[in-house]
C-alpha cells in the first residue's frame, strides 16, 4: 500500500475503531441525554471513517470498497492509534479517552484542512465542526466528574492515569506522516495546553511520565482490538457477499 492510501488508513481506522467503541454505549448511557450524544458522536466518527475508506481503496487501487476494508482485514491490517481500541471501561474511562483523543483529533483536522490531498481536506473541513463538539463534550463531562464528588473524582483520575501512557503515541510520526498529512509532533504543543488547563480545572492531576505503549501504526495492537473486531466482522464474515 502506498504511502496516499497508508495515511487514509490511518485516519478512517482511528475514527472507525472508536466509532464502534461508542457505539456500545448506546441504550447503556448513565442518562437518556448521554446515551443520544455519544450515539451522535459516534455516528460522525462513523461517517469520516467511510469517507476516508473509500478515499484508502482508491487510492490503493486493489478493488477494496470501505466495506472490504473495515470487515475483511485482520487485526494485524489495522493501523490505528491503541489509544481508540482501549475499552470503554465505565463512564469516566470513556470520557478521559474522548477528552485526550478528541483534542488530537481536532488538532490535526484543522492542520490537515489545507493539505495537498483534496479529499482528506475536504473530510477535515467538516469533520472540526463536528469534533470541536466531540471535545467540548468530553471537557464538560471531565469538569463534571473531576469537581464533583469523591466518587466521581477518584474514577476520572483513575481513568486518566491508565490512558495517559497511550497518549504519547499519537505525536510519533513517521515518514508517511511527514509527505501525506500533517507531522504529528507540532501538535503536541497546543494538545498539552488544552488537555492541562481541562485537568487543572477538574482537580485531575497529570501522571508522572513513564511507560509509553505504541505500535497501532505498524498493526501492532492490544489484545483489546482483537475482541472488538471479532464482534464487530462477525456478521460480514460468516455472509460473505450478503446484501440487505
Amino acid at each position: 500500500m502506498n504511502d496516499a492510501a497508508t495515511y487514509a488508513l490511518r485516519l478512517a481506522d482511528d475514527a472507525l475503531v472508536l466509532s464502534q467503541r461508542l457505539c456500545w454505549w448506546s441504550s447503556r448511557a448513565p442518562e437518556l441525554e448521554e446515551d443520544l450524544a455519544l450515539t451522535n458522536i459516534a455516528l460522525d466518527l462513523l461517517g469520516q471513517a467511510r469517507a476516508l475508506l473509500t478515499h484508502a481503496g482508491e487510492l490503493e487501487g486493489a478493488g477494496r470498497d470501505e466495506d472490504a476494508l473495515a470487515y475483511l482485514r485482520g487485526e494485524r491490517e489495522y493501523l490505528n492509534l491503541l489509544i481508540v481500541e482501549q475499552p470503554n471501561g465505565d463512564f469516566a474511562q470513556t470520557i478521559a479517552r474522548q477528552l485526550l483523543f478528541s483534542t488530537f483529533q481536532l488538532a490535526r483536522y484543522e492542520a490537515l484542512q489545507g493539505g495537498p490531498d483534496e479529499v482528506i481536506a475536504g473530510v477535515a473541513g467538516k469533520a472540526v465542526k463536528e469534533v470541536a463538539y466531540h471535545r467540548d463534550h468530553a471537557m464538560r463531562w471531565t469538569l463534571r466528574l473531576g469537581d464533583g464528588t469523591g466518587e466521581s473524582h477518584a474514577r476520572m483520575q483513575r481513568a486518566i492515569d491508565r490512558l495517559w501512557p497511550y497518549t504519547h503515541e499519537m505525536f510519533d510520526g513517521d515518514h508517511v506522516d511527514r509527505a501525506i498529512g500533517a507531522d504529528p509532533a507540532g501538535l503536541f504543543r497546543d494538545w498539552q495546553a488544552f488537555v492541562s488547563c481541562v485537568l487543572d480545572d477538574a482537580g485531575v492531576a497529570i501522571p508522572a511520565d513513564g511507560w509509553h505503549p505504541s505500535g497501532g501504526r505498524r498493526g501492532l495492537h492490544t489484545e483489546a482490538l482483537g475482541h472488538m473486531l471479532a464482534e464487530m466482522q462477525s456478521v460480514a464474515r460468516a455472509h460473505p457477499g450478503a446484501t440487505w
